[in-house]
């Protein structure tokens, strides 16, 4: 492995020409030593709850939310209702859409596109299958097709995801708000699938980028990802690679990103799974999970410098409970000095929701998003 990815600068090295592109301490790659000084995670602040899954479409089991900085508008999608016994294949499942002018405040269109016991009004996408994980993307690419602006993926795998014999099929818009389904899968080589996985044009390379779920020796959850030219067919599928120290663990989602400001660099945040784990007696299942902070510069290779969480569940018992502490695919900048990541809350509890998070811009606090230099 090459751990050039990982280290410092070795002493008495040239200097590094980045020009004029903002390049964020998230890493020590520019970093020839230290003296008296570390680097610090510098974790997100919780703000306000922006949605509460409470209408009769939503409920306990809404997830995978993706935002979207659209102009003006600021769009969030979500899996709607499923029913609790459900199979991740089951065609009974809904994909919801929410909108906002400023990140904070979200409403629910009434968009009568699709029918929940007997009424059109209601904010439902679409039905199916590939709701169960639809997560879209805004595609800016150049060779973009005007009436395929808004891109996304959907699929989930088999009955045993961790066999790794998923597929996932693109669907494409004009708008954001109708969607259809391509007509045949992406030429993409296999995963678990079973989890949000996403997908973004990659600017910087020139090519889209799909990081997706795997299982690791059939067992553990893990981060993989291929890329293309056309979206339609995908090179080999690539585990992400990390320095020989840092130990195994369960990455549910992995919600990677171009770090806004400085598309070079790629960060990520993966909810952290601990299924053995359990805090709360009284909640029927077991697993506590956690969101960790990590950054690559070629997007394979990735640094995880701080193996602490940037997220913790804090003193809300029902954080502590399997699969909350998810953060959303997206990053919007709700003011110059301020950008706003979003993580879902209360998981299969009746007041299933989605906060806020809060993180100085790269412009007021040049050390953000991930790390800062302290002496």
């Amino acid at each position: 492995m090459n751990l050039s990815h990982f280290k410092a600068n070795p002493v008495g090295r040239s200097p590094v020409t980045i020009g004029s592109r903002i390049e964020m301490f998230i890493d020590d790659w520019l970093i020839e030593r230290m003296c008296g000084t570390r680097l610090k995670l510098n974790r997100p602040e919780r703000k306000e709850v922006v949605l509460v899954l409470d209408q009769p479409w939503e409920g306990p089991l809404c997830t995978y939310f993706t935002v979207l900085q659209d102009g003006s508008i600021v769009r969030l999608y979500y899996r709607g209702y499923i029913p609790p016994e459900a199979s991740d294949v089951s065609d009974d499942q809904r994909v919801c859409y929410t909108e906002s002018e400023d990140g904070i405040h979200f409403v629910r269109p009434e968009l009568g596109l699709c029918e929940f016991q007997g009424s059109s009004h209601n904010n439902i996408l679409f039905e199916g299958a590939l709701a169960h994980n639809f997560t879209p993307f805004l595609d800016r690419s150049p060779c973009a097709e005007a009436d395929e602006i808004y891109k996304g993926i959907g699929g989930t795998g088999t009955a045993d995801p961790s066999q790794n014999d998923g597929t996932l099929y693109g669907l494409i818009s004009s708008d954001g708000i109708r969607w259809k389904q391509m007509k045949v899968p992406l030429n993409m080589p296999s995963g678990g699938f079973d989890s949000q996985n996403v997908v973004f044009w990659d600017a910087y390379t020139g090519v889209y980028r799909c990081y997706n779920r795997y299982f690791d020796s059939g067992k553990y959850r893990a981060i993989q990802s291929c890329s293309s030219d056309n979206f339609i067919d995908w090179g080999e599928q690539r585990p992400n690679r990390y320095a020989e120290d840092v130990p195994m663990e369960q990455f549910y989602t992995n919600a990677t990103i171009p770090c806004p400001g400085a598309e070079h660099l790629y960060l990520a945040f993966p909810k952290r799974f601990v299924p053995e784990r359990k805090k709360i007696a009284e909640h029927p299942y077991g697993g506590v999970s956690d969101t960790c902070f990590m950054t690559s510069r070629d997007g394979v290779h990735w640094n995880r410098t701080f193996m602490e969480a940037w997220l913790r569940p804090g003193i809300d018992d029902r954080n502590w409970t399997e699969r909350s502490n998810m953060v959303a695919y997206g990053c919007i900048e709700t003011s110059p000095e301020e950008f706003s990541f979003y993580v879902s809350e209360h998981y299969r509890w009746d007041d299933n929701r989605l906060r806020r998070l809060a993180v100085p811009s790269t412009d007021s606090h040049p050390y953000r998003p991930g790390m800062s230099r302290e002496k």
